[in-house]
């Protein structure tokens, strides 16, 4: 589908919720250390279990009438990961990720009404700033990866759960060699800022004053949304330009650090009415466009926010 068009007619567009913590919990196989779901397309039953996770958070925008966002399982699948694992290279495993959702796009029927992500992220640990990339490493290292998702059909390509700025930039400058649309997504601390101290303003005007071209949006991920509130709200006073770029949340349903809830034993989830409202909220005070879930958060989570956004979207009117 046109992916600028769906992200830029503000309407609400519904994103998936948590894939690698599912597959976690539900043990159908284990994840890899280096690349973490992106094997399980080779593995049946693995597959079956991504495929399951998709179909829901698919169900649950379309049978509201809501566009969908969802990403392909390649946030850790770098070509030097890929080959730290044993794996493909990366132009094989993207077409095998971006194949999968439209395999499941096409059978829904979704064909215009599904958004495929080619996902991306940092280098090295995403809750620890101390292992980013500087810019010009960072273009470097995530071209191939970017190019690979590009070339294999998605339709945009999304980088998320950053850590730094200068790797934020270099991110931001391999996708926009691709061509494609393409969106950059932050970890963000109550104080408005990134996990490495830079203003939210500031990372998102360095990279929009930067790259050419600019990403279609910004947006923000695995943060509460009472701790997104409270950063946005900072990050506006500074910079009030920011209300028109960063468009969307992905949003844990607990309010610990990230860096705690990675890997944790225990589930830390509220309520799915409780976390579809605080969404809900943070569209219209903020004006978000794109809303889904990160760490905590199950299909009834996705189904309750989407039974709020819907409305938004027309009685009956299908985007």
């Amino acid at each position: 589908m046109d992916a600028t068009a769906a992200l830029r007619d503000g309407g609400p567009v519904l994103a998936e919720g948590a894939v690698i913590e599912r597959l976690r919990r539900q043990g159908a196989a284990p994840l890899d250390p280096h690349v973490l779901h992106a094997l399980h397309l080779y593995d049946p039953a693995a597959r079956r279990a991504l495929e399951g996770i998709y179909r829901e958070y698919l169900a649950a925008g379309l049978d509201r009438g809501l566009p969908v966002l969802l990403l392909t399982p390649t946030w850790r699948a770098s070509a030097e990961r890929l080959a730290r694992a044993g794996g493909p290279d990366c132009a094989a495993l993207s077409r095998e990720a971006v194949g999968l959702l439209a395999a499941l796009r096409d059978a829904a029927g979704a064909d215009g009404r599904a958004i495929i992500g080619g996902l991306m992220g940092p280098r090295g640990d995403a809750y620890d700033p101390a292992g980013g990339l500087d810019e010009d490493a960072a273009a470097a290292f995530h071209a191939e990866q970017a190019r690979a998702l590009a070339v294999a059909g998605a339709d945009l390509i999304m980088a998320a759960t950053l850590p730094t700025a200068p790797e934020a930039l270099g991110l931001a400058r391999a996708m926009a060699a691709t061509g494609r649309p393409y969106l950059v997504s932050y970890v963000l601390r109550p104080a408005g800022t990134l996990l490495d101290g830079t203003p939210l303003g500031e990372a998102v005007a360095r990279i929009d004053g930067a790259v050419d071209p600019p990403p279609l949006a910004h947006m923000a991920n695995c943060v509460h949304p009472r701790i997104f509130a409270a950063a946005f709200r900072r990050a506006l006073k500074a910079a009030p330009a920011l209300a028109g770029r960063l468009v969307g949340l992905q949003a844990n349903t607990s309010p610990l650090p990230p860096e705690k809830l990675d890997g944790s034993a225990a589930l830390h989830a509220e309520n799915p009415e409780t976390f579809a409202a605080l969404m809900l909220g943070l569209r219209e005070e903020f004006g978000l466009r794109v809303l889904g879930g990160c760490c905590g958060t199950d299909g009834e989570h996705i189904r309750c926010l989407a039974a709020l956004l819907a409305p938004a979207a027309g009685p009956g009117e299908s985007p």
